[in-house]
Parts: structure tokens; sequence; C-alpha cells
């Protein structure tokens, strides 16, 4: 136990003074107080990871700009899941050949998902020389180190060992604010055979539970008044911990936190979705009762072809289980439309399950093939044009139903968290009732951060409209 205290404070001493060395390089190498411009790809995990990297930024003496043009470093933070995210990078950093030709001194640097896989790196050490620094996941807290070694040692920096547990203690750049994210956990085991995820991510790893608390403790005591806490898949959260401990667990020891907050969790899986789970929200004083619960297709077929291990009589039993211990619930999910191998009659199965479920919002997709996966290598005979029948179907579908859904809630009263100027016109304001349902109404920006009770008086496709009845 003395061996690994003193290793920790000998490795927290190192990074204090990567921290300071490369402040220091960035400062002689620039007649101005550099600027840095941060972009992240993808989902919340990478937003949040992004955040991570600007605070180590920061902590270099970097200030953040909105404009590559007028940066002297800019990081992409990428994201793998999609072919078209990446399509979109290589967009990106093709974008910036004419800018380092222009001004030699800018550092660029990519990291995130897409850099952990091998063949991308490749490309972008061949067809890409200006790029500076390439390093995968899990190595964000090395930025300094990667600074440091092109900066004095002149080569191009490639990373792509990613970390074996979770770095804990990486300052954050947060936006200024209602909602805060909070990563739990990280790495995906699951396998799903569409994902290109647990290749990037690597193994699932836990943060310990009484760090993640205090970062709540902290969020809440900052302002912040709905925090999203994240994961591949939160549900299986606990595993590399040294005492057994579970996301109910978890939810039960942030629920006491004291304050005016919510929390909501994404993403999570329904094999792994618990009755003790919704019991604890059910009970809970701040977790939002709205569960994101993807089940990617109405086909048991198709759905064991994933990978994702449940069957659609389970699914449809925890729905039916939740809406009886908390009738206000809602539910929103991911499907994705012509999964290789899958049939009209299957995607038929799909439409009927959104029908039986009636999900307040769908996140939905046309299969994506995405290289070194397992469907990638699977038949895919349905020819694209008939996918895109499919799943201009399925919108129509469940359009009806959202239109349904928000018509039922006029005349009601609902608890608002508004957390931004609206889309309505000039005076509105946006935010989200606890089931996650957006909803206007017109207000001053001054009420940006409050829970207010809201009138419901218009549906909308896509938001309610509503009047705010006490603002004191």
């Amino acid at each position: 136990m003395i061996i690994n205290n003193l290793t920790q404070r000998l490795e927290e001493e190192m990074d204090k003074l990567q921290l300071e060395r490369a402040a220091a390089l960035t400062a002689a190498r620039y007649d101005h107080p550099p600027l840095a411009f941060v972009h992240s790809f993808g989902c919340q995990q990478n937003v949040s990871d992004g955040e991570h990297l600007k605070g180590l930024l920061a902590e270099m003496g970097f200030g953040f700009t909105d404009s590559a043009e007028n940066a002297d470093l800019v990081l992409f933070n990428t994201c793998a899941v999609r072919e078209s995210a990446e399509d979109r990078v290589f967009g990106n950093v093709g974008a910036l050949k004419n800018i380092k030709r222009e001004r030699p001194e800018l550092m660029i640097a990519l990291c995130g998902c897409m850099m952990q896989r091998p063949e991308v790196a490749e490309r972008i050490k061949k067809s890409f020389p200006y790029v500076d620094i390439v390093f995968g996941t899990g190595a964000m807290h090395r930025l300094p180190e990667f600074l440091i070694r092109r900066l004095e040692g002149g080569k191009r920096v490639f990373w792509d060992q990613p970390a074996k547990n979770v770095i804990e203690g990486i300052p954050a750049v947060r936006e200024e604010g209602v909602k805060a994210w909070l990563p739990i956990m990280q790495g995906c085991n699951n396998f799903c055979t569409y994902c290109i995820v647990p290749y990037v991510r690597g193994r699932e790893v836990s943060r310990a539970p009484e760090r993640i608390e205090q970062e709540a403790r902290e969020l809440v005591g900052r302002g912040y008044r709905e925090i999203t806490l994240l994961g591949q898949n939160v549900n299986s959260y606990g595993r590399g911990l040294a005492k057994p401990y579970n996301f109910p667990e978890l939810l039960r020891r942030l629920d006491r936190v004291e304050g005016e907050y919510r929390l909501r969790f994404m993403t999570s899986h329904p094999k792994d979705c618990t009755r003790e789970l919704i019991d604890v929200i059910a009970q809970s004083r701040h977790v939002c009762r709205h569960i994101h619960l993807p089940v990617q297709s109405g086909s048991d077929r198709v759905v064991q072809a994933m990978n994702r291990h449940y069957h659609i009589d389970g699914y449809l039993e925890l729905i039916a289980y939740a809406r009886e211990k908390m009738p206000d619930v809602t539910f929103s999910s991911d499907i994705i439309v012509g999964f290789p191998g899958e049939t009209r009659e299957e995607f038929l199965e799909t439409l009927a399950l959104i029908k039986k479920v009636r999900y307040n919002a769908l996140f939905t997709f046309i299969y994506s093939r995405r290289a070194g996966t397992p469907a990638a290598e699977m038949p895919d005979p349905v020819p694209a044009g008939e996918k895109s029948e499919w799943f201009r179907e399925l919108l129509e579908v469940q359009q009806g139903i959202c239109c349904e859904l928000n018509e039922a809630m006029v005349g009601s009263v609902q608890r608002v968290l508004f957390d931004s100027p609206g889309k309505s016109g000039e005076g509105f304001l946006a935010g989200r009732t606890e089931g996650n349902v957006i909803v206007e109404a017109p207000g001053d920006r001054s009420l940006i951060g409050r829970f207010l009770p809201v009138k419901i008086t218009r549906a909308m496709n896509w938001a309610m409209v509503g009047t705010i009845l006490e603002s004191r």
C-alpha cells in the first residue's frame, strides 16, 4: 500500500511537471497567448472527453477560439461509429492543409475513436503529413507529453496504446449553462455485430462510486441543474471495481446528494436493465422518469444476429413493469433499419413493436457498414432504395405516435427546466420536462436554469408550447 501511494504521488508530480514543461514550450513557440480550437465529433462521451482535453490545454496556457483559422492548435476528437462521421473528419483535416501551409507553426492533433483504428492512423501518417499528433482513446491524459515530444523532438507523434484503467483527476473546461456530462465508466464488452465501439474504446472499466459522487456534488454546487451519467452501457456499471457495486446502487447514492437538479443516464442496454433499476428510478427524488432503452429491432432473429442477448417478449415485460411502477414514465429508443439479412416481414415486426410501445422519441438509422465488425461480412441482399422506403415508413409511423402523445399533453401542467432560448420566436425559452419532452414558452432569459410550472397550450410535431404559471 505504501508503494502504491508513493507511485501515485510520483505520477501526480510528473503530470504537474509535464504540464509546466508543455506550457513553457508553448509560450516560447508563440509571441502571443496561444489559442486552441477543439472540436468533438459524435456522441456525448466524446463531448465529455473534449471538455477534459480543453481542461488540459487550459492548464498549459491555452485560451480557446471558435475558428480553426485563428487557432495555434487545432484538435479534432473523432468518432468511428459510422462511416459518414469518419468522412467528415477527413474532410475537416484536409481543409487544414492550406492553413498549415500559411502558418507552419500551427499544431494539428487528432485523437479519439477513429485514431484507435490502425488503418486510419496509417492513412493519416501517409496522406496527411501536416498532422503533428495522433493518439487513440484513453490517452488524452498524455496530451502534455505528446506536445513536449513534438516540440522538443521534432518528430510526429503516433500513439495507439489504450489506457488499462480510468484516469482520474483530469481537469475539465465545461460549457457554461444548465447541463453537464458525468462519465461513470468507459469501454464496452457487448460486441454487437454492427458496432465498432468495443474495438476502439476497449473493455468496460468503471469509475469508483466515491469519485463519481464527488464530481456530482461539485457539479450541483456549481449550479448545473441537469447531470447526465455517461457510459457505453451504464446498466453494466460496476465491472472492475474492487467491491461489488451496481448501477442501481450508484443511482441511490447520487440521489442522496442535496440540491435542485435532475439526473439522466445513457446509454442503457436492455439485457442489463433490471426491475431493481426501475424500482430505484420510481423511488428517487432526482432521477428522471425517462428511460432510453435501445431495442434496435422488433425481430428476435435480427436481435440475435446483432448479438444483443435479449428477446422482444422480455423487453416488452420491462416496459410494462416500468409503466406499472411509473405511469408517467417515457421511453425513447434506437432503431436500425435494414440490418444485413433483415426481411420485409422482420421490418414489419419492428413497426409493430413501435406501435405497441409508443415511444416519445426514436433515433433511427439505416444500417451503415463498419469495416472490422462481424455484420460487415454478412450477406446484405436488400437494395439501398428498399431500405430507404422502409425508413420513410418507420418515420411516418413514429411521427403519428409523437403527434398523438403530444396532443394528449395539451392542458396539463408540466415541470420544465429551461435551458436555452427557444426556436418559436423572439422572447421564447426552451426546456424539457422530466420525461424529456421539449417545451417552449414566452419568458425572460433570466429564467434559464430554473424549474418552472408550465401549462401546455399547443402541440407541435417536435415540441410543446405553453405558458409559465409562476416565475417568482
